[in-house]
């Protein structure tokens, strides 16, 4: 086993504990929080966008969407083909996303700090070179 590819899977299970203990505080968790960034950042979407964006398989994003439409931070509505779901930030989500978004902000910078910054861009540069589509 290399040991690169098992430190990279420590931290990332860390990194997304860590996470997921930040956003406690507005009741959201990780993989939530992913599906409504993506939203935020591409405006309204299809199910199918938003599963292929994230590469998720297509029914937790359906469970994931459904349930943040209970919670009150997603709207759906049947897209032009009406098997197709068009999914967008509620009013709720909008009020709120400032919020979040500066909790994260705390969490990156205390999670990046011992990095410079031209080591925060290399690490980019080496990640994007590993190879995962295999």
């Amino acid at each position: 086993m290399n040991p690169v590819i098992h430190e990279i899977f420590q931290r990332t299970r860390l990194l997304s504990k860590q996470l997921n203990n930040v956003l406690k505080d507005h009741d959201l968790f990780t993989s939530q929080w992913t599906v409504l960034y993506c939203v935020h950042q591409h405006g309204e979407m299809t199910l199918t966008d938003i599963w292929k964006y994230l590469n998720v398989e297509a029914p937790t994003i359906t469970r994931t969407v459904k349930r943040l439409e209970e919670l009150g931070w997603l709207k759906t509505d049947l897209g032009k083909d009406r098997r197709e779901k068009m999914v967008r930030l509620s009013e709720y989500a909008e009020t709120r996303l400032p919020h979040i978004k500066v909790s994260i902000e705390r969490f990156e910078q205390r999670s990046m700090e011992n990095l410079t910054e031209e080591e925060q861009t290399l690490l980019m540069e080496l990640l994007k070179k590993l190879d995962v589509e295999g």
